[in-house]
This record gives C-alpha cells, sequence and structure tokens, in this order.
C-alpha cells in the first residue's frame, strides 16, 4: 500500500511588519485591546505589487530544498489560497510556470482559512492512488487587500504570508488521516463584500471587502474544531495524549487555547504563531509547521494535528506522523 509523507516544509512572510500601535494611530483601538482579545501583537503584509504567487513561490522553493527536489521532480501542486492574482490562471498554473514543474496538474482549492488543509486533503489521494509520486501543497493568501482599514473588527486580524510542504510516495503512514467539512448556512457570518450580488461587476477587486460578524464566528470555529478533534481521534483509534504537537489556525490565541483543552495537551506542545503572524488564513497552518520543524521542535516520528476552520463555513484537519 501506498502512503503520502512529507518530504520538506517552507515558508515566506513579507517584509513589512505592521504593529498594534500603528493600527491604533489610525483606527478605534489599543495594543492591550487587540492582544486581550485575539493574542496579535504585529502581522506582516505583503509590499505593493507583491502578489500571491510571489510569496508561494519564495515558500515553496524552500519546501523543495528542504526536501532535495526539484520543480521538475513534482507530479502535481495544489494551492490553497483565498486571494488568486487573477481570475484565472490558477496561482498554482502561474507557479507551476515560475518552479519549472511543466505537465502534471496544478489548480487551486478555494476554502479560505481551511484552504491548506483542504489542498493536503486532495493531494494525499492523489499519491495514495498512485496518480502523483511527489506534490507540493501550497497555502498563500494576501489578505490585507481584502480589509476595510477602518473596521477595526477585521483590520487587526489579518497578515499576509505563505507556506507549503513537498508529499511524496512512502510504504509507511505520514498522512494518515485528513477530515474535511463545510457548513454554507453560515455565509453571512464571515464573507467578503464585493460580489456581483453586493453590486459589483467584479469579485476580485480593490472594492471587495471582508465582513465578519466576530462573536458568532467566535462560536462556531470552538465548536466546529472541538467536533474535529473529537473525529480524528476516534478514527485513528487515538486517546486525547497521544498527539505530540497540535499545529492550529492561527486565528485567535483564545480559539487555540479551547482546542488545546479539548485535547488536554499544556500549550508547550501547541504551535503558535498568531501573535507575530495574526492570522494568515490559508498560509496559517503551514507557516507554523514550518517554524516548529525548523526550530527543532517538531522531529521525524512525532504524531501531529493540524487543524483550521474558515469562512464558507470550512473546518479540517489532518493527523500527520511527521
Amino acid at each position: 500500500m501506498t502512503f503520502a509523507r512529507i518530504a520538506g516544509t517552507g515558508s515566506y512572510l513579507p517584509e513589512r511588519v505592521l504593529t498594534n500601535d500603528e493600527l491604533a494611530a489610525t483606527v478605534d483601538t489599543t495594543d492591550d485591546w487587540i492582544r486581550e482579545r485575539t493574542g496579535i501583537r504585529e502581522r506582516r503584509i505583503a509590499a505593493p505589487g507583491e502578489t500571491t504567487c510571489d510569496l508561494a513561490e519564495r515558500a515553496s522553493r524552500r519546501a523543495l530544498e528542504a526536501a532535495g527536489l526539484e520543480g521538475a521532480d513534482l507530479d502535481l501542486i495544489v494551492v490553497g489560497t483565498t486571494t488568486p492574482d487573477r481570475v484565472y490562471p490558477s496561482t498554482a498554473c502561474r507557479l507551476q510556470a515560475r518552479l519549472g514543474a511543466e505537465g502534471g496538474p496544478a489548480f487551486d482549492v478555494q476554502a479560505v482559512c481551511t484552504g491548506f488543509i483542504y489542498a493536503l486533503g486532495v493531494a494525499e489521494k492523489f499519491v495514495r492512488t498512485g496518480s502523483a509520486a511527489r506534490a507540493l501543497v501550497v497555502g498563500a493568501d494576501v489578505h490585507s487587500r481584502l480589509l476595510d482599514w477602518s473596521d477595526r473588527g477585521t483590520c487587526i486580524l489579518f497578515g499576509d504570508g505563505a507556506g507549503a510542504i513537498v508529499l511524496e510516495s512512502a510504504p509507511e503512514p505520514g498522512v494518515m488521516t485528513t477530515h474535511l467539512h463545510a457548513d454554507g448556512t453560515g455565509e453571512r457570518l464571515l464573507y467578503v463584500e464585493g460580489s456581483v450580488e453586493d453590486g459589483y461587476d467584479n469579485p476580485i477587486q480593490s472594492a471587495a471587502r471582508t465582513r465578519m460578524q466576530g462573536n458568532e464566528v467566535f462560536k462556531r470555529a470552538v465548536r466546529a474544531l472541538g467536533g474535529i478533534v473529537d473525529q480524528t481521534l476516534e478514527a485513528n483509534g487515538l486517546a486525547r495524549g497521544d498527539i505530540d504537537w497540535l499545529v492550529p489556525h492561527q486565528a485567535n490565541y483564545r480559539i487555540i487555547e479551547a482546542t488545546a483543552r479539548r485535547l488536554r495537551m499544556p500549550m508547550e506542545r501547541v504551535v503558535v504563531t498568531v501573535d507575530r503572524h495574526g492570522n494568515t488564513s490559508a498560509g496559517s497552518v503551514p507557516l507554523a509547521l514550518d517554524e516548529a520543524v525548523r526550530d527543532g521542535r517538531i522531529d521525524r516520528g512525532d504524531l501531529l494535528l493540524l487543524e483550521a476552520f474558515g469562512g464558507g463555513f470550512t473546518w479540517g484537519s489532518a493527523l500527520v506522523r511527521f
């Protein structure tokens, strides 16, 4: 039987750092207010002209280097993103051309903050069925361009960034199971205003703005992520103490704490980057994973739980033997 294992990880953050104090100079908020409610103290913002594909390319090259591979070695590219450079071609196709990985399938997956988990779930199936031997899975977003900078309920939350992993076929499980869900009835609780329905001609344009009912989204996220934790453990016959590391979506520190409590896991075993990155949407899980791999916290053989929740609503998890 063939399985998919992670052969390499990579990530990239734009250079521009935007602090809470800087935001407080332009919107009615304070550093203390933001930290108390979200745990965020700063986030990265893409430079003018810096695109989602630019971020994805840098993260992907680092993942390929870590795996000891070149772009030409890839059979598949799946990019999770909500902020594609163009309506078409896909960001994955643009990335494929830059990496010299021509020939195999390349496509985007849009599941907002769960985009990387969705992309991983799709790519893992390609590898397990023998349709691809090596796959690049990317989560990348330039969410700052979807923000209303006068809305303190959203502009304080998001940052820009990208993370990537290389999957390769293996005789023993790496990615053990993935679990993906959606509930479209929550659409108006978290969405981007800027569609034809909202009176605009083009859904991807400068008029697009993120709108969110924060308290409701928080409650839905905690409930959904608690359920996905239980589902993942049950599917793999595991107890809550069996997980070595939780690598969660970095949306809000309180949500991360709630998920850790569900696992009965100390925060020392949880990878947290939200304080420095903010919510990088589809980029947040692979960014956190790469950081913990490179600083030595996560090592080969560790059992990881990756999870995320995003607009749609979408949510999902992956259990990974690293």
